[in-house]
């Protein structure tokens, strides 16, 4: 087991009620993942396996946290999903940390990541062109061009800018604006985009 001397430091620097908790935790991780590398991020104990990070704790007034990455929040109170550490007793059961803690591991071995896979949504579907858009845009045919070779999410987010205008005014300014815009290349949020 490897250790970082940051992580020792940080486990003696912690409040009284902390330490064994700290270490607890600590060995936990170790006797799991004995792959695992110490570091530290965003202030605290983290631990990481090719690099990506599986677990962190923390240090606060009153309480330890304990975090397993990609695990849901599932509702807890505190940072991390175990609840307010204040003891050693509120240490979740190590075969039910242990069994965390290498699902994790597994999702960063076979993915890279230790998120748990996110179900892709189906693609957004395209908003029809109203027809006075649409005539505006025949009136000019860089604008038109423009559009048509936009990715369907740019071209999605002049006309959704059209349709909900309230107005009847409103949506035309927003024609002649879009159709100027496209005449000159512009994506609907050109104003945003670095240069």
């Amino acid at each position: 087991m490897k250790t970082d001397p940051r992580i020792d430091a940080y486990i003696a620097n912690a409040a009284e009620f902390a330490r064994p908790i700290l270490t607890r935790l600590r060995a936990l991780v170790h006797s799991a993942l004995p792959q695992a590398e110490e570091t530290i991020k965003w202030s605290m104990p983290h631990f990481t396996v090719l690099g990506k990070n599986v677990a962190g704790m923390a240090a606060f007034k009153a309480h330890c946290a304990f975090t397993i990455h990609g695990e849901g929040r599932a509702g807890t109170e505190g940072m991390g999903q175990h609840g307010k550490l204040a003891s050693v007793e509120d240490i979740p059961p190590d075969a039910e940390l242990v069994a965390k803690l290498i699902a994790a591991t597994a999702r960063i071995e076979s993915d890279g990541s230790a998120t748990k896979a996110r179900s892709r949504s189906a693609p957004k579907t395209e908003i029809p062109m109203p027809e006075d858009f649409a005539a505006a845009l025949a009136g000019n045919p860089q604008a038109r061009a423009t559009l048509e070779g936009f990715a369907p999410s740019h071209r999605r987010e002049y006309v959704q800018w059209v349709t909900e205008a309230k107005r009847e005014e409103t949506r035309a300014k927003r024609i002649a604006q879009s159709v100027e815009w496209l005449a000159e290349g512009k994506k609907r949020n050109w104003k945003y985009e670095r240069c």
